[in-house]
C-alpha cells in the first residue's frame, strides 16, 4: 500500500468502510460520452456568448467588484 500525503475525506473513508465490507471493489458510473461533448461545447462557448451581451458599464461593474474582492484586507468578512 502506497503511503498517501493526502487524509481521505469523509466519503473516501466511507467508501473504503463499504469495500472492506462487502469485499468488492464500488466502481463510478459511467459518463454519457454525449452529455460530455454538450457540456463541453457550452463551456467552450459561455463566456465568450456572457462577454458579447454585456454592457461595457456591466463588464466595469464586474471588474470594479472582482477587484475589491480579491485586494480587501483578509480580516474584513
Amino acid at each position: 500500500m502506497a503511503i498517501r500525503n493526502v487524509r481521505p475525506d469523509a466519503a473516501q473513508n466511507a467508501l473504503r468502510v463499504v469495500e472492506e465490507a462487502t469485499g468488492e471493489t464500488l466502481k463510478p458510473a459511467e459518463k454519457n460520452s454525449a452529455a460530455v461533448a454538450l457540456g463541453r461545447l457550452g463551456g467552450l462557448k459561455g463566456g465568450k456568448a456572457r462577454a458579447a451581451k454585456l454592457t461595457s458599464e456591466k463588464r466595469a461593474e464586474i471588474a470594479k467588484k472582482a477587484a475589491n474582492q480579491r485586494w480587501k484586507p483578509e480580516n474584513a468578512s
